[in-house]
């Protein structure tokens, strides 16, 4: 059985308001709450990117999965001096990250589809109109193969391009022992509290997981899954930390 709990660390960026439900349920059981996330990213610089060989503008159209590659992409055509044609068709895979490029370019006088499912099939009628382009996949270093299926569908001429990497964060052994609970959101950040901590034991210490992949890497690596979501009824972490700590409270 799990300690009481008084003190959970969330490895993940603080909420950018006040008004997080994770406030809520700090002050309702009265919990200490930090937030530290055990990964980061990074852009690979323009000396490193070139190792691929790739040239960007031998490209005419992008795919991008996610804001997080728009912001390296450009950083990277920046510090090469590339400079985006009137002509690039940019391919995304939903309407939010699509909005995003107005940070970067003039987004009404170009060529831009997004998804409106929010996942890479959305886009295959797109792809496929456009099948003669060169597309060219910003990607993390390790990333998920789902986002070239459709591409491999659909027979585009694509490259994938490794622009970020995601890192562990420095956490000190010393530091995670003062937790009674840790929540993690992504294999990565399972992974990475072992690199921190190389003899991490769980004992009591009570483990919470958003999403099938963070619970599945945490049950491999030996721990004991605690707190999940999303299940019924409990469809955000919030909803299942407050579900678990009322309960965690009651029995002590």
């Amino acid at each position: 059985m799990a300690l009481k709990i008084k003190k959970v660390l969330i490895s993940q960026p603080k909420p950018a308001t006040e008004k997080s439900p994770y406030y809520d349920i700090a002050e309702k059981y009265n919990l200490s709450i930090d937030f530290r996330p055990f990964i980061k990213v990074e852009g690979l610089d323009a000396k490193e990117f070139r190792q691929q060989r790739i040239n960007i503008p031998d490209y005419t159209a992008v795919v991008f999965t996610a804001k997080v590659a728009i912001d390296h992409f450009f950083a990277l055509c920046e510090e090469m001096r590339v400079t985006m044609p009137e002509t690039m068709k940019y391919f995304c895979i939903s309407e939010s990250v699509a909005l995003y490029l107005q940070k970067y370019i003039v987004y009404r006088k170009r060529k831009i589809f997004f998804s409106q499912t929010g996942k890479m099939d959305g886009l295959a009628s797109s792809l496929a109109k456009h099948n003669k382009e060169k597309f060219i996949v910003p990607v993390s270093d390790a990333h998920n193969e789902d986002i070239t299926a459709v591409l491999d569908e659909k027979k585009v001429d694509y490259i994938k391009a490794v622009m970020y990497r995601t890192v562990s964060t420095t956490i000190e052994p010393s530091e995670i022992d003062t937790y009674d609970m840790i929540v993690f959101f992504t294999p990565l950040g399972v992974a990475s509290l072992f690199k921190n901590y190389p003899g991490f034991e769980q004992g009591e210490k009570a483990i919470g997981c958003f999403g099938a992949a963070a619970a599945k890497a945490a049950k491999d690596l030996g721990l004991r899954l605690d707190c999940e979501a999303p299940l019924p009824g409990l469809t955000s972490m919030t909803a299942a930390l407050e579900a678990y700590v009322k309960e965690n409270h009651k029995k002590k």
